[in-house]
């Protein structure tokens, strides 16, 4: 555990060191509230149908999945790649800690980093509960769906960054790996068959955040979160023996 809380102190302190961290994060916070600035004005709008402002911010809009998709490609691409490219990555493999430990320090890292740019949002929430009476149930429910994207994402992104060692490369196969994960759900409706369309159903991503704005936790979607995340983590743990071997 002392050994895992040291690779994650010390991927913190590289990514806070870079410029690149607070790039995203001015980039992430000027979008994020631009697109808030919007939802707002729009339900304003007399003419508008009443909805929530916040189910729409979680996952409501084309722009929040967007924005995710560039994002996490552009916080894990240099996760592995970087200390594979720099040489780095052999003399990480052979001191004292296992291939799994090197992948899940990144990982957790990545996850904080990811966290910490959610975090600021919480303003929204504030701005919102200052002019109507907020039911924070599917508030905590909707950082909770975000949190979950955020560990399936970031677990494909640290793969990718596993198997290749230029940034950029591992950036794009990431941005191609997530728009299949998210688009595979979406092709429900022209599927055909009850069995495959429950199956696609059940891989909807956008459905899944709809439910956790919503307030409703399921644990199907949780189960599928997070067994996705530990498979694609697993494949980037068995990229970093294979070249250990090399």
């Amino acid at each position: 555990m002392r050994k895992l809380f040291a690779l994650v102190q010390r991927e913190l302190l590289a990514y806070f060191s870079s410029p690149l961290a607070y790039v995203v994060l001015t980039a992430f916070l000027f979008i994020n509230g631009y697109v808030f600035y919007l939802i707002v004005a729009f339900l304003n709008d007399p003419r508008t149908q009443a909805m929530a402002p916040l189910k729409l911010l979680f996952g409501g809009t084309i722009f929040f999945w967007l924005f995710l998709l560039f994002v996490v490609p552009v916080i894990t691409m240099r996760l592995l790649a970087e200390e594979r490219r720099t040489g780095t990555l052999e003399v990480l493999l052979t001191s004292p800690v296992s291939e799994g430990q090197v992948v899940a320090g990144k990982f957790i890292a990545a996850f904080v980093f990811y966290l910490f740019l959610w975090l600021p949002t919480w303003v929204y929430v504030w701005i919102l509960a200052g002019h109507a009476k907020i039911d924070f149930g599917p508030v905590w429910a909707g950082y909770l769906g975000i949190a979950l994207l955020g560990l399936l994402f970031l677990s494909v992104g640290t793969l990718t960054s596993a198997l290749v060692r230029n940034q950029i490369i591992a950036a794009i196969l990431a941005f191609a790996v997530l728009v299949v994960v998210f688009s595979i759900g979406l092709v429900e409706n022209i599927a055909t068959g009850a069995a495959l369309k429950g199956a696609l159903g059940y891989m909807n991503l956008w459905d899944h955040m709809d439910d956790f704005a919503k307030g409703i936790v399921d644990t199907r979607h949780i189960v599928y979160s997070l067994s996705l995340t530990g498979f694609f983590l697993f494949l980037a743990t068995k990229a970093l023996e294979a070249s250990k071997g090399r």
